[in-house]
């Protein structure tokens, strides 16, 4: 049996997949997660698929003396994935302090309990978001790029947190880390048994796309049409999320098994190529044979014009490659939506 890791912020969107892809290898895994933008529900998902119920506890990151508790309740943890944040661009441009308080302190509790009890390492996700918008020359986007500006309360919190990392493990602190800053998750497991299912409106575009298309929102805002792009619209780089998944995997047996590598180590999770939003939305018309109703809208603040990222480290060092056609993950994600509707949750 391989090492027992918690996983934080467990049952949301990445984590849950990544939970999945951890029991495939045969790790053990405990996940906390207060819930706050998920559902518990996605335990009876993550059972279904792997045949293992993980072990969960209901508590918020910030919370020191509860995340204490549940160190001392699973002595065995060897490893942290720590995905608790709050994470959305526009509500942390509204909600500046939340997001310092949130994403902050879940981490410096995290990396002050480490020690304590014995845990070797963790893998912080963290986001292209510290890139800001990066020069052209620059792109695609390498570890190795200036670190710019953060363009929004919520990149920032990633940069600083990647800071916290760093200065953490300089000071002499026993433990390892691997940074991943990965691009835009999209899509949903191909059993549809777990996908991303935010509370309220969604801030992410897939989810957008998919209830526009069922008929839940009435119609998909396109926000720009103005940007320095070939179809004026803004250019990221989708990953598909059970792809990204199996990269933490990857990432955590570096951390645990190979005691030669660095303490610190940054790879960016991508899949090497920039995709417009108006490229997406007609992507998945052309994919699923179904209409969306969309417009365009004025831009929107924190919004950074394009980027995507060069994943070649990650293909090396950590053996870890992108590889599923976009049609299909945005299938995935249609046949996500579907199965929400037939179980009357949306």
């Amino acid at each position: 049996m391989k090492q027992t890791i918690l996983v934080t912020g467990g049952t949301g969107f990445i984590g849950s997949h990544t939970t999945v892809e951890l029991q495939n290898a045969g790790y053990e895994v405990v996940i906390v997660d207060n819930l706050s933008n998920s559902n518990e529900k996605v335990l009876d998902g993550i059972e279904k698929i792997t045949g293992i119920r993980p072990a969960f506890e209901k508590v918020d990151c910030c919370d020191y003396d509860g995340m204490e508790r549940v160190f001392k309740k699973y002595p065995g943890i060897q490893g942290i994935i720590h995905f608790a944040a709050s994470k959305a661009v526009g509500e942390s441009v509204e909600k500046p302090l939340m997001y310092y308080r949130n994403n902050l302190t879940s981490l410096i509790n995290l990396l002050e309990l480490m020690p304590i009890y014995q845990v070797k390492g963790i893998i912080f996700s963290s986001s292209c978001t510290v890139y800001g918008q990066p020069s052209i020359e620059n792109l695609p986007v390498t570890e190795d790029a200036p670190i710019q500006k953060a363009m929004s309360p919520y990149g920032n919190t990633k940069q600083i947190n990647e800071e916290i990392i760093q200065d953490y493990i300089h000071s002499g602190a026993p433990v390892k880390s691997i940074i991943l800053r990965y691009f835009n998750p999209i899509g949903a497991h191909p059993s549809a048994l777990i996908g991303e299912l935010p509370n309220g409106v969604p801030m992410n575009l897939i989810p957008f796309v998919t209830q526009t298309a069922m008929g839940i929102r009435e119609q998909l805002k396109i926000f720009g049409n103005d940007y320095d792009t070939p179809d004026h619209t803004c250019i990221r780089d989708y990953i598909y999320v059970v792809d990204l998944a199996k990269a933490h995997v990857k990432a955590m047996e570096r951390v645990l098994d190979h005691p030669e590598t660095e303490a610190v180590e940054v790879f960016n999770i991508g899949t090497g190529r920039g995709l417009s939003t108006l490229e997406v939305v007609e992507g998945f018309e052309k994919a699923t044979g179904v209409k969306v109703n969309w417009t365009y809208a004025p831009r929107r603040e924190g919004d950074i014009e394009k980027v995507w990222g060069n994943v070649d480290k990650a293909n090396k060092v950590l053996g870890w490659k992108a590889d599923t056609p976009t049609d299909e993950v945005l299938r995935s994600a249609w046949k996500w939506q579907q199965k929400l509707r037939e179980d009357g949750i949306q």
